[in-house]
């Protein structure tokens, strides 16, 4: 890290002409990525992003910031890029986020806001470029709830019975997102990268891992967020708002009205398994403890779903009588 360090702080003394550049940790990443805020003499900040070569591909990041601020989405200008060496310096959009700033007052308003840069990313952002988010990535993101939180983390022995229940759901999972119609997906629509910032809001960061596929997935992780739970009653309502808008946008059809609820509520379990199972991989692979807290939330959003669909009982039943216990007993 140290090594890291010290050659973007060459870099960037080169790209800014002053040897005068202070840093400071900008933000955390589940990545192998490090932003900085790089402050010059006179106030003038920018990010500077690491993202080792070995580890981290810069080139999505820099073509779909390029994508989006064409359609007058507000991410980060890239000021300058080696994509050799793995460094980026950004605009800075601000350290305010808005999980900083949701409350019951603010949330209509914020979420318009995000509501409406998602319609414009799905309705005018091509997918023709990027990776598909098939069968293969979603059955993979699956399988993490399974090897790394059932087993990694809490240890549990699944029985036949047990791994047939979940061959049955992940596959229904799966059918249930490539069934919707297929549009930009940014992946990480969420309350940690979206920020408060000046017009267009809200600024968007991490979007360099989209893809193309399922439209309820980016419209889940927005309102069945993993830091911020609202009423399911509210984010239902939430949810029609923007089907409303998206039908207005070209986004979907009035038709697709009678499944729109299925796929938001399946899709929305699909992607807290995945999570549940990122976040025990965070703590057991990569050592970052922080993330644990954070999986009883996504548990509950399935919990808090699977009443509507007799399919998920199984899943219920084991996160209920199985799952959820033996967090509380590792913590």
């Amino acid at each position: 890290m140290a090594e890291r360090l010290e050659k973007l702080g060459k870099w960037l003394r080169s790209v800014l002409a002053t040897t005068d550049v202070r840093l400071e940790p900008a933000s955390g990443d589940a990545s192998f990525r490090h932003y900085f805020r790089a402050t010059l003499p006179g106030g003038r900040h920018y990010i500077a992003m690491d993202a080792p070569p070995d580890r981290e591909n810069c080139v999505p990041f820099v073509e779909v910031a390029r994508h989006l601020a064409a359609l007058g989405l507000h991410v980060p200008e890239i000021h300058e890029a080696d994509l050799e060496q793995g460094f980026l310096l950004l605009e800075d959009l601000g350290d305010v986020q808005y999980l900083d700033v949701l409350d019951d007052s603010s949330a209509d308003r914020l979420y318009g806001d995000a509501l409406a840069a998602l319609v414009v990313m799905q309705a005018c952002g091509s997918t023709g470029a990027l990776p598909p988010y098939d069968d293969k990535l979603l059955g993979a993101e699956l399988e993490l709830f399974r090897h790394w939180l059932c087993g990694e983390h809490l240890g549990l022995e699944l029985t036949a019975a047990d791994h047939a229940m979940l061959d049955e759901v992940f596959s229904a999972l799966v059918d249930n997102a490539l069934e919707q119609p297929g549009v930009f997906v940014h992946r990480d629509y969420h309350s940690r990268n979206l920020m408060i910032s000046s017009p267009p809001t809200p600024g968007i960061l991490d979007f360099q891992d989209a893809v193309s596929g399922p439209v309820t997935y980016d419209l889940v992780s927005l309102l069945k967020d993993a830091y911020i739970r609202w009423p399911l009653a509210r984010v239902d309502e939430w949810a029609w708002g923007y089907f409303d808008l998206a039908v207005e946008s070209g986004v979907l059809q009035q038709p697709h009205e009678a499944d729109f609820q299925r796929w938001f509520d399946l899709m929305g379990v699909q992607r807290h398994v995945k999570v549940a199972g990122i976040f025990a991989r965070l703590f057991r692979r990569d050592g970052k403890r922080g993330y644990l807290q954070d999986i009883p939330l996504v548990l509950d959003y399935i919990l808090e779903v699977a009443p509507r669909y007799e399919s998920l009982a199984g899943l219920a039943r084991l996160i209920d009588t199985r799952v959820a216990p033996g967090l509380q007993a590792a913590a």
